[in-house]
């Protein structure tokens, strides 16, 4: 009542002064809530530990469509994994000296060498190189290559995608959500993705996990509700790119450590995605992870024995052991997988973030 007799005093200019003083209120008191039901998540790890593919399948499984400039720079990022693939697998071939299957191929391999990576593929440029291509990866020379490939550095999806090449080649190509999900671009910088799950507002937040991107990891600490932490639990036999001599799982482990003791996340819940399975199973047939980890007591070729040394290798680097390691065998690719685990993960991270909202 007192507020009205006081309105009623209030000159026109005075009174517009004062609703838009209620009304900014209203949108800081909004802005407030949304803020204490915002569902943070940063994605962690080393770099091509799967972060970008998992931050594609949460716009899928949530029904965010790529739009068609999406498309098309996924089909140029394609173009790219393809050619430069290739021509990593050529190189390989001769400095590891396996001869060529068919020695006529050589000149396939000297056409793709020629490719300047600075120069953009696109819809009439790539499909000069398919033939090339094709030959190429029929060529016995290059699949020994293709099968030494823990010796160099080459990106999971190239076999995916070499297999693909004719359709890929093809003038009217448009990337699947396969392709997209197979696609490999390093992340520089931060990169972050909102989306409304059921009436909830969650960030998703992708850092760079090269070792030069790490520092720019801090920046993106604050209000943090959950880490989901990826692993390539397939890497046990690679070396870094960027001194090709750590062992990758070692320091995706050293990475783990540093960030699971951090006092800063003591409240923040902490899921480790121990990623690539796929990959790993058809890896345990062939090579023996003792051969990289001589603690391993385990039989090497029996996934559940791989799996459990690889878990406690970063279980073990927790200090604080009072609660469970949260965990998940993930294979970023496989949408079903991802929307099955994404579904527990949430539930876990939402009862956390209430918790926390009722300490408030």
């Amino acid at each position: 009542m007192a507020d009205k007799l006081f309105t009623c005093c209030l000159t026109p200019d005075e009174l517009e002064q004062r609703q838009q003083s209620i009304r900014i209120d209203r949108m800081l008191a909004k802005e407030k809530s949304l803020h204490r039901r915002l569902v943070k998540i940063l994605l962690l790890g080393a770099g091509e530990s799967g972060k970008s593919t998992f931050l594609k399948q949460m716009r899928i499984i949530h029904g965010q469509k790529f739009t068609d400039d999406d498309l098309r720079d996924y089909r140029t990022v394609i173009f790219s994994n393809i050619v430069k693939g290739t021509k990593v697998l050529v190189d390989a071939r001769d400095k590891l000296h396996i001869p060529w299957g068919n020695k006529e191929n050589e000149e396939h391999g000297e056409a793709v060498m020629k490719y300047d990576s600075s120069v953009k593929l696109d819809v009439t440029t790539f499909p000069k190189y398919v033939p090339h291509i094709k030959a190429l990866w029929a060529d016995k020379g290059i699949q020994d290559a293709f099968d030494r490939r823990n010796e160099y550095q080459l990106g999971d999806s190239v076999k995916y995608f070499l297999d693909e090449v004719d359709r890929v080649g093809q003038p009217n190509f448009t990337p699947t959500n396969a392709d997209i999900l197979h696609s490999r671009k390093a992340t520089k910088g931060i990169v972050e993705h909102n989306l409304d799950i059921k009436g909830i507002p969650f960030k998703f937040v992708d850092v760079g996990g090269q070792r030069s991107q790490r520092q720019k990891w801090f920046m993106c600490f604050e209000g943090v509700t959950s880490i989901l932490f990826l692993v390539s639990s397939s890497e046990f036999d690679q070396v870094l790119m960027e001194d090709r001599i750590t062992n990758r799982l070692e320091e995706s482990c050293n990475i783990f450590e540093t960030i699971v003791n951090n006092k800063s996340f003591a409240n923040v819940s902490i899921i480790l995605f121990l990623n690539k399975t796929d990959l790993l199973e058809d890896k345990v047939k062939a090579v023996n992870i003792r051969d990289y980890f001589s603690s391993f007591q385990g039989n090497p070729q029996d996934m559940t024995d791989v799996q459990n040394f690889i878990l406690n290798m970063f279980d073990s680097r927790r200090r604080e052991r009072t609660k469970p390691l949260f965990h998940h065998f993930t294979t970023a690719i496989d949408t079903e997988n991802i929307k099955f685990v994404f579904q527990a993960v949430k539930d876990t991270i939402l009862q956390d973030n209430l918790k926390s909202l009722m300490l408030q």
